[in-house]
């Protein structure tokens, strides 16, 4: 082949680098934007699970609309302790009611009575019901836990997440997720061949 035939095919043949450079484009901002998701679920995991253990707040779900529209279903309410002698009306906490099965409930203070023995006896108050909760706790340690910032739609996340079924397939996702990484990986490293032999060329 001559070398003005080989120049003429050079110039014909289609242009592939933009492609490719277009592709690793692609590949990089998928690349950054799974690792922001990553940053993202990590915070949101020590905030949630580990922040609790070392620092002095707490998490919990709200599970009613008790509270709503300030606190709806699904929100993740964050809450940090507070001196009882220093609790007032109108402040909305979250204390273990002493009926039924002792759970946890987030409500707010509609009287406060602080007794000669030390102790504090509240009655509290949903901001959707109509009337005064039907017991009075008795708060008999230095500190309760006020709400200090909720989340929207958070506490549904994180039960969603807790279902047996949804672990199991996040599970799976993941070890599918290493395998596409370690085929891509393997499939990424393929020789480049354009500046090898094509073997004897025709001369002119």
């Amino acid at each position: 082949m001559s070398s003005t035939a080989v120049a003429r095919h050079r110039a014909t043949a289609p242009a592939v680098e933009p492609k490719v450079a277009g592709a690793s484009v692609v590949r990089r901002i998928a690349g950054v934007l799974g690792n922001l998701v990553l940053l993202a679920c990590a915070a949101a995991f020590l905030a949630i699970a580990v922040g609790p253990h070392l620092f002095d707040y707490r998490t919990s779900t709200m599970l009613t609309g008790s509270m709503s529209p300030g606190i709806d279903p699904g929100d993740m309410v964050v809450t940090v302790p507070r001196p009882t002698a220093d609790l007032e009306v109108g402040d909305v906490i979250s204390y273990q009611i002493p009926v039924e099965d002792h759970r946890v409930e987030t409500h707010r203070v509609a009287s406060v009575k602080h007794r000669a023995d030390g102790t504090t006896a509240i009655t509290t108050k949903g901001d959707a019901n109509v009337n005064v909760d039907p017991w009075v706790a008795i708060i008999s340690t230095d500190t309760v836990y006020e709400v200090q910032t909720v989340v929207p739609k958070v506490g549904t996340a994180i039960r969603v997440l807790r279902a047996p079924i949804v672990q199991d397939g996040i599970l799976w996702v993941a070890l599918g997720g290493v395998m596409v990484l370690g085929l891509s990986m393997i499939w990424g490293t393929k020789p480049d061949m354009s500046d090898t032999d094509e073997g004897p060329r025709e001369q002119s």
